[in-house]
């Protein structure tokens, strides 16, 4: 990690710390979670989530605008901390939004029956909310962007940016005029984003919802989940799975991405996609899920 990127997580822990000590939550050891575009942050010992972004990442209010709303129609989404009002914080340039930690249950296997019926329950949930989202084909065109910069990915080959260009232009194509119902989705309900806990499968991250058919949320999920799911369309699904696995390696040339070993996600997602169907869920690749 560069210097200058060590300097951020310090500065960001220090503004977590502060803002969960000024609200009476004792946060005397911080623990660094996760690191990607936001920092989840274990605080200790009142064990609260801090959820740490730069102030200009804007989705910290919608997230917690949708976990109250979702709540309240029983979906199975992490609450934030009821010791606090809930609500986004800024301090020193970030925005902190504080979450009831839930300890790994590793020990617990988490069932394909019960992380797609999680999931089912989640997308009647939304169906009772209306919040302002974008379409799932404004993050593909995000993605078709992405991969048409030369600028921000010099190193790709152009056989590579063609493959990206084609699968993307070709799945959206065949997704659309399929014309199946749309609604509310989490957007990347993959495992990373599913909390295993004892209360049963928890989804956290809505800031990636959007609008679209619920293959478009099966395709993140590992295949014997989506087996679980009630009237899937497997063709659909397929056409969603190819589609995802391409969005995600172009998320991988974002400059400003700090997926873990990004660079090798891209050449397995690559390999994938050259070798053509039938392609695996997203969580079948390595470091995806």
């Amino acid at each position: 990690m560069a210097e200058a990127e060590v300097s951020d997580v310090a500065l960001a822990v220090a503004a977590a710390t502060s803002t969960a000590s000024g609200l009476g939550l004792a946060a005397d050891e911080a623990i660094v979670l996760h690191e990607s575009n936001r920092l989840a942050i274990r605080l200790l010992p009142s064990d609260v989530l801090a959820r740490v972004a730069p102030a200009a990442h804007q989705a910290a209010q919608f997230e917690v605008d949708l976990a109250l709303r979702l709540a309240r129609t029983g979906a199975p989404v992490a609450p934030l901390d009821p010791r606090v009002p809930p609500r986004v914080y800024e301090r020193d340039g970030f925005t902190i939004t504080l979450w009831t930690y839930y300890p790994s249950e590793s020990s617990r296997a988490r069932s394909p029956g019960a992380y797609a019926d999680a999931l089912r329950r989640l997308h009647v949930g939304m169906r009772d909310v209306d919040p302002s989202v974008p379409h799932f084909t404004d993050r593909v065109r995000e993605a078709e962007e992405l991969v048409a910069s030369r600028d921000t990915s010099s190193d790709v080959s152009d056989a590579d940016r063609n493959l990206l260009t084609n699968t993307l232009t070709t799945a959206i194509r065949a997704i659309r005029q399929r014309g199946a119902p749309e609604q509310l989705l989490h957007g990347e309900p993959h495992p990373g984003n599913v909390l295993n806990t004892k209360n049963g499968p928890l989804f956290i991250d809505l800031e990636t919802c959007c609008r679209g058919p619920v293959e478009f949320d099966l395709a993140h999920v590992p295949s014997e989940v989506s087996a679980h799911y009630p009237n899937v369309d497997d063709s659909l699904l397929s056409e969603c799975r190819v589609l995802v696995l391409a969005m995600v390696a172009a998320w991988r040339l974002d400059p400003e991405d700090r997926f873990p070993g990004g660079r090798q996600a891209l050449r397995e997602l690559l390999g994938v996609l050259r070798a053509g169907p039938p392609y695996p869920s997203l969580g079948a690749i390595t470091g995806l899920e």
